[in-house]
């Protein structure tokens, strides 16, 4: 569907929400004529209050003229002065693409690319356009990967995609507001509703009689059946909008790939997904590990580390890449599944531009990458998060994070600890308990299966014993911990590991003292259990919690 077909049926649609709010109003106006030439009085006047409030949201919908301008993303602003091979890289492309460079680059700090464009007159007089570019994705693609991205953005923009926004934009915004309007009145009427039951109610008690309970079921039937109506509109106007959108993103692709090549437009299409997963896993265990304890990581490395998570795990990478999302597309997603991208462009002809173009990682195209890491932090993290302290490095932030989680720990076993004794769960008290004989009796306050439940004897300890082992071993780190004799191993390539102090007693062995600390859960929780061992690696010589 070419640009005016395109920007007709946006028109065509935008126009249905006028005509049907048109219409509402007439069969408001033309029931009211009805009901009012039979009925007279309090009746009548009731009638009109009713229709005038069904009518208010629909003229508020119709008298929106301006669609609301939003707000740029959280970022910053990339100005040709800071980033002048980022913005020679851009009008080379803009360029070749044949179509107007951006007026402005924004940098955020999501694992996206996108184009946004500010016309007049619903979209026939071009206005300033935005180029919105993730660090994220700075950071995980190689300069021929981003310029493939960039080509895909500004194929948008050849294509008028970004100009017809208004149009679509303007009618889901109404739509939109008419709903929120009728929803908001049906809300209030049942508040208003169950205000007075429950009013009336109060009084039947205080006057000792039975109150009934509160029905608001009918209340604002009509305000919600107007917004069904919009709603289904709505969504009408989504699904048609939305599958125009995904050939839009298969054009686009077309137009990375004759710019860019193939092979780096493909390449980037995989590489995008495993970047997205990888950012996400970054954010929740590194980047953010810090934040229970009140403290970031050094300056600039919040945004900065991804690139060593990059680095060191590069066969995961590998792994993500051979395993594109290919789940069924909603008729309201606006992109086509990124395995039928990738199939579409990989089976162009070969144009003999391998992946590989480029020089290094796109982050070279930065004047000073580290200098955008911190002031991404600073426009993007939160004012109350910006005042946390700086870890001296990220062994350091390690530390300070399982400490505290060590410290608060509520695995089953402390749960069920301080239900069986009625006192906080420590280790000593679990000790104690075990030397007691009652440590299966304990165990059956666990969280279990019905199988587990009704099991007995050796089946019943097999059951619940790995549950023991992770709280009982649990409860002799956070030992170490409160003792400031435990440290953690720090990696980007894999899980932390917790490095017991060698100078324990038990490691007599000679095994080492994860060895003797495994050696010594077991012993305590077997069939016939003996804690000397695990005494003897917690009680001698160690200083006492302060």
């Amino acid at each position: 569907m070419g640009m005016t077909l395109r920007a007709l049926r946006a028109l065509i649609l935008l126009c249905g929400f006028y005509l049907l709010s048109v219409v509402l109003l007439a069969l408001l106006i033309g029931l009211d004529a009805l009901l009012l030439t039979e009925v007279h009085g309090l009746l009548a006047v009731k009638i009109v209050a009713v229709s005038a409030l069904l009518a208010v949201p629909l003229v508020r919908g119709m008298s929106m003229l301006r669609s609301p301008r939003g707000e740029d993303p959280p970022g910053i602003e990339a100005t040709e002065q800071d980033e002048p091979r980022l913005w020679a890289l851009v009008r080379e492309l803009a360029h070749a693409s044949g179509t107007r460079v951006p007026d402005r680059i924004l940098l955020t700090d999501d694992v996206n690319a996108a184009v946004s464009e500010r016309p007049r007159l619903l979209g026939l007089i071009p206005g300033p356009r935005r180029l919105d570019l993730g660090v994220p994705l700075l950071i995980g693609l190689t300069e021929a990967q981003l310029r493939a991205v960039l080509v895909h953005e500004y194929g948008h923009f050849a294509g008028g995609d970004t100009r017809l926004s208004a149009l679509v934009v303007r009618g889901r915004v109404q739509i939109g507001r008419v709903v929120e309007q009728f929803h908001a009145r049906a809300d209030s009427k049942v508040a208003a509703e169950r205000a007075r039951q429950e009013q009336a109610a109060a009084k039947r008690v205080a006057k000792g009689k039975k109150a009934g309970p509160v029905d608001t079921r009918g209340t604002g039937l009509l305000h919600r059946m107007l917004a069904a109506i919009f709603t289904w509109y709505g969504r009408l106007c989504l699904r048609a909008s939305q599958s125009t959108a995904r050939s839009q993103e298969f054009a686009a692709d077309l137009a990375a790939a004759r710019v860019a090549g193939r092979d780096a437009t493909a390449s980037a299409l995989r590489e995008i997904p495993a970047v997205a997963a990888s950012y996400e896993f970054y954010l929740d265990s590194y980047a953010t590990l810090g934040l229970p304890v009140r403290l970031l990581p050094p300056r600039g490395a919040f945004f900065g580390g991804f690139a060593e998570l990059l680095a060191a795990r590069a066969d995961n990478l590998a792994a993500l890449r051979a395993q594109l999302p290919s789940a069924p597309v909603s008729p309201d997603d606006s992109h086509p599944p990124i395995a039928e991208r990738v199939r579409r462009i990989e089976a162009l002809p070969a144009d003999g531009r391998g992946a590989a173009g480029g020089h290094g990682t796109s982050p070279a195209v930065l004047t000073d990458p580290a200098r955008t890491w911190a002031a991404l932090e600073d426009a993007v993290l939160r004012t109350e998060i910006l005042a946390f302290e700086r870890a001296a490095g990220w062994p350091e932030l390690l530390d300070a994070a399982m400490a505290d989680a060590l410290s608060s720990a509520h695995t089953p076993l402390h749960r069920a600890l301080a239900q069986y004794t009625g006192s906080p769960a420590t280790l000593p008290a679990l000790l104690d308990v075990i030397d007691d004989n009652r440590l299966w009796r304990l165990a059956e306050r666990l969280p279990m299966s019905e199988e587990a439940a009704a099991a007995k004897g050796r089946a019943f300890r097999a059951f619940v014993r790995p549950s023991l082992t992770d709280g009982l071993r649990t409860m002799v780190l956070a030992e170490f911990s409160a003792r400031s004799l435990l440290r953690w191993e720090f990696s980007w390539s894999r899980p932390a590991a917790a490095r017991l102090p060698g100078s324990l007693a038990a490691q007599a062995t000679g095994d080492g003292p994860e060895a003797a600390l495994d050696a010594a859960v077991a012993a305590a929780l077997a069939d016939h259990p003996d804690t000397g061992p695990l005494r003897a690696l917690i009680a001698p010589e160690l200083p006492a919690p302060a």
